[in-house]
C-alpha cells in the first residue's frame, strides 16, 4: 500500500473496525426507534434540566467505571492490555490486536468513546422506563459526588499534614 493511500502513517488505525462499531451503534439506535414506535412509546417533549444533569453525571461515572476501573478490567481484557495503574483505583489500558478487536479495545479503553454508548443506553432506558432510569442515574451520580468528596478530603488532609 502506498504512503498516499494510507489513512495514518503506520497503517494500524482499524478503520474497518471503527466502521463496524459505528454501524452497530447506528443499528442499535434504529432498532430502538422502530421498537419504540411499534410499541407506541411516546418520546418526551423535553428532558427537564434535573434529568439531564442526572443522565450526564451517570454517563460520566458509568463510562469511567467501564473504561478505567480495576474491577471491570475483566470486561476489557479480551480487547486491551494493562499499561499501568493510575490514581484512585483506575488503570490505563491499551488496545490490542487488529481489526474489530483493536477497534473495540480503543472503544473500551477510552471513557470519552464509551460515554457515547453509555449515553445512548441511558437515553433509551429513560424513554422506556424513566423512573427506574432516574434511580440508576441517581445511584451513579451519588458515586460521582462521593468520588469528588474523596478527592476534597484527600487534598484537605495533605494540606493539613503539610
Amino acid at each position: 500500500m502506498s504512503e498516499d493511500s494510507r489513512y495514518d502513517t503506520t497503517g494500524e488505525v482499524p478503520l474497518k473496525g471503527y466502521a463496524v462499531l459505528a454501524g452497530t451503534f447506528a443499528a442499535g439506535v434504529a432498532l430502538f426507534a422502530v421498537t419504540a414506535r411499534r410499541r407506541g412509546v411516546q418520546l418526551p417533549d423535553r428532558i427537564p434540566p434535573w434529568d439531564l444533569a442526572l443522565l450526564g453525571t451517570a454517563t460520566f461515572k458509568a463510562s469511567r467505571l467501564l473504561s478505567k476501573d480495576k474491577i471491570t478490567s475483566f470486561l476489557r481484557a479480551p480487547f486491551t492490555r494493562r499499561e499501568e495503574d493510575a490514581q484512585a483505583g483506575e488503570v490505563m489500558d491499551a488496545p490490542r490486536g487488529g481489526g474489530v478487536r483493536r477497534a473495540l479495545g480503543d472503544l473500551v479503553a477510552c471513557p470519552f468513546c464509551t460515554s457515547t454508548w453509555v449515553a445512548g443506553a441511558l437515553i433509551g432506558a429513560y424513554v422506556g422506563a424513566p423512573r427506574a432510569t432516574r434511580l440508576v442515574c441517581a445511584g451513579l451520580s451519588a458515586v460521582t459526588v462521593s468520588d469528588w468528596l474523596q478527592y476534597v478530603w484527600s487534598a484537605t488532609e495533605q494540606r493539613v499534614e503539610g
